[in-house]
């Protein structure tokens, strides 16, 4: 759950969209193009997305405090929720409006030529963050598909830069299909066409993150997979009964509380109950390579079974997991 590899793709998103946005709004003012515009305003969102990001990173890495018993983990959730909401008020609803406007309104395209030749360079330097973000993301990703990978990832980077990247590609071709009929049809009304499909492809991508950082932001668990590594490494860990309850909550992208009731033998000292819980906490930190918050309560389970074929929760009420 290292950042390291997110970093690496905002950064490479930042210096292409950076760069593209200088040079498409020099092209808009050449051109004319409403799609030129469209696709500026939206690299323009997208590098300050990759700031909210960066900055998000920044403002996680604080230490815990007084106030902030738990850290500043979820400053990366905020700073995603952000970034939806940044897409869809600066890039797809100005692009909706743009385009609308263009098709009620036409306007005569100037120097198509050179909308075409930066619309490719675009293509270029868009298609490097696209390919750097998906690098990265492979190292995590494992054998999931990249839908999988986008609902279940809990650092929001990736993702997001994932989503971006391939909104910024489509919205390209979409610029460049405008354009290229606009100039082969000379019907400028091709160019709005190309504008309103940029915003609403940028509505739809900001629905998705917003959705997926909200998510994060609210609340999530461990992934399923993650959540059975605990459980049977606290089953399997020596003293260990039964496992009566288990709660995950991701308190940051690589920080997560572990909450659990285990069930022990109705003859264990208190001092085995507490090498019981260490040696339990020693191996979860070591299956799971994650900064854990483990709270771990033990219990005489009424019907005592085995550990393997423990119940996921406890009927009834559940009491509050005191630390270990």
């Amino acid at each position: 759950m290292s950042t390291q590899g997110g970093t690496k793709a905002v950064l490479a998103a930042l210096a292409a969209n950076l760069g593209i946005a200088v040079t498409k709004f020099v092209a808009f003012l050449f051109t004319q193009s409403s799609s030129m515009l469209a696709e500026s305003i939206h690299s323009v969102a997208d590098s300050g997305n990759q700031g909210l990001l960066l900055l998000g990173q920044r403002q996680s890495a604080r230490p815990a405090d007084e106030e902030h018993p738990f850290g500043y983990g979820r400053a990366r959730y905020i700073a995603g929720f952000l970034v939806g909401i940044v897409l869809f008020s600066v890039g797809g609803l100005f692009s909706v409006y743009e385009g609308i406007e263009k098709i009620r309104h036409p306007h005569e395209l100037e120097s198509g030529l050179i909308a075409i030749v930066v619309l490719a360079l675009a293509v270029g330097m868009e298609t490097f963050s696209f390919t750097t973000a998906i690098r990265e993301s492979n190292h995590t990703r494992g054998d999931r598909s990249w839908w999988r990978f986008v609902r279940e990832a809990r650092a929001p980077e990736l993702p997001i830069v994932l989503l971006e990247d391939l909104a910024a590609e489509l919205g390209l071709l979409f610029a460049l299909t405008g354009v290229g009929l606009t100039l082969l049809l000379d019907d400028p009304i091709w160019d709005g066409a190309g504008t309103l499909a940029i915003g609403i492809l940028l509505l739809v991508v900001a629905i998705l993150v917003a959705v997926e950082a909200y998510g994060m932001l609210v609340g999530e668990a461990a992934t399923p997979a993650t959540v059975a590594t605990i459980r049977a490494t606290l089953a399997a860990a020596p003293g260990v009964n039964a496992v009566i309850h288990l709660r995950t909550l991701h308190l940051g992208p690589d920080e997560l509380l572990v909450a659990a009731k285990i069930g022990m033998a109705p003859s264990v000292t208190m001092r085995e109950v507490a090498t019981t819980i260490d040696g339990a906490e020693a191996a979860l930190r070591a299956a799971v390579g994650a900064q854990l918050r483990i709270f771990l309560e033990p219990d005489i389970p009424r019907d005592p079974q085995p550990a393997s074929s423990a119940p996921s929760a406890e009927p009834g009420p559940e009491a509050s997991p005191a630390p270990a």
